[in-house]
């Protein structure tokens, strides 16, 4: 072994006391000005970022029956001055007060970029059987209200180091709109890719955006839509369902990307029709559908839970409250109808934001919503919002 050295032995004490003042000369002439409270790299990151937003309902248009767009601009007595730039197919999660319930409920930015850095959002939202969020809203929110929403959200954007430079887009129902905000961006040249869009509606009236849509389309020749009509016929319409077969009459002959955003049950269905083109799974994209409901109809679920309630412990902070839910409810529908304010964004299990630790009790969680890391499976956390009880549960959730 080499022999160990004494490296002190040879450092002079004189010398090395003569650096405190050296450094004392230094600190003296350096700058007395005070360090800033905040710096622009942070203030940036807020401005991108933003936790909340504070905003106001400037205009309300109606579309049929039961549709309406809301436009948010910001609320500068509030403290927020501008809305937070985005990914053409991002959310935003509004917070509602419903009934003294604490309730949130993502929806798709249906404007463009460019809207954004001129200081709006656009929200078109479409009432849903048995929607309690949405019912409220469009029989509540009016020209002039106050809204809170949290910043843009979600991974349902185009980016060129993923998707191929032709998408196919299929929507239903509401899931529209987020493919309305990617339109834009192309059209304005922010995207650099080709869109054809295959629209499910029940009827040519269900169609929801036609005119936006068609103004769109005659002004950009990368934007093809194609409407889907399962309960009418009508000659400029294709009928029946979004099939394989379909897709492959309007998709590229060479490489695409799919891009899927409806309801669970256009998901069911499609889902399957996919699987017989051999896509390389990269290809496939999926926004989040949302609140997943009525978990009986799975194979694994078990039966004996069908239809009974449960006691929900629920701790925050310290504070513990026991509450009842319903085995067809989620541990966060429990939480917001029981006017526990608890951290939520997506509400479909991805975003990972409502996560909890599970102290005790067995749950039931969805194979395909489940989108828990291995750090949450090995600690004991689960996602609250598509989570459901099959026994009596305790839960410990992070203040909001």
């Amino acid at each position: 072994m080499p022999e160990k050295q004494d490296y002190l032995a040879n450092v002079d004490p004189m010398s090395f006391m003569g650096l405190l003042s050296m450094r004392k000369e230094k600190i003296d002439a350096g700058e007395t000005k005070p360090l800033p409270g905040t710096y622009t790299v942070n203030e940036k990151a807020k401005t991108l970022h933003p936790k909340e937003q504070y905003l106001i309902i400037s205009k309300v248009t109606q579309h049929g029956s039961d549709a309406k767009s809301f436009e948010l601009i910001p609320n500068t007595a509030e403290g927020t001055k501008g809305c937070a730039y985005f990914r053409a197919g991002q959310y935003i999660s509004v917070l509602l007060d419903i009934d003294r319930a604490k309730v949130s409920r993502p929806y798709s930015i249906r404007s463009g970029q460019k809207d954004a850095l001129n200081g709006k959002y656009i929200l078109t939202i479409k009432g849903t059987e048995n929607g309690y969020a949405s019912k409220y809203i469009l029989e509540n929110w009016k020209a002039g209200m106050e809204v809170e929403t949290s910043g843009p959200e979600g991974n349902f954007y185009y980016e060129p180091l993923r998707d191929a430079k032709h998408v196919v887009g299929i929507a239903g129902g509401s899931g529209i709109t987020p493919f309305y905000s990617i339109a834009c961006a192309i059209a304005d040249g922010i995207e650099d890719c080709n869109l054809t869009l295959l629209y499910g509606s029940r009827t040519k009236d269900n169609i929801l955006l036609k005119e936006e849509f068609d103004r769109l389309e005659a002004n950009c020749s990368k934007i093809k839509v194609i409407h889907v009509l399962c309960d009418e016929l009508d000659n400029e319409c294709e009928i029946g369902f979004i099939t394989a077969g379909l897709i492959k009459k309007y998709a590229p002959a060479d490489d695409y990307s799919i891009f899927l955003c409806g309801p669970q049950a256009m998901y069911d269905f499609v889902d399957k029709e996919i699987e017989t083109l051999g896509l390389p799974i990269r290809r496939i994209r999926h926004e989040l559908f949302g609140e997943y409901k009525n978990p009986e109809k799975e194979a694994d679920y078990p039966k004996d839970a069908v239809g009974k309630k449960y006691k929900l412990t629920v701790t925050v902070r310290g504070d513990k409250q026991a509450i009842t839910c319903a085995s067809s409810d989620t541990l966060l529908v429990a939480m917001e109808r029981a006017g526990i304010t608890a951290p939520s964004r997506c509400r479909s299990g991805e975003c990972g934001y409502c996560h909890s630790r599970l102290v005790s009790g067995r749950v039931y969680i969805p194979k395909f919503v489940d989108g828990r890391r291995m750090a949450d499976f090995k600690f004991g956390y689960v996602h609250p919002c598509c989570t459901f009880p099959l026994g009596d549960v305790e839960i410990d959730v992070p203040a909001k």
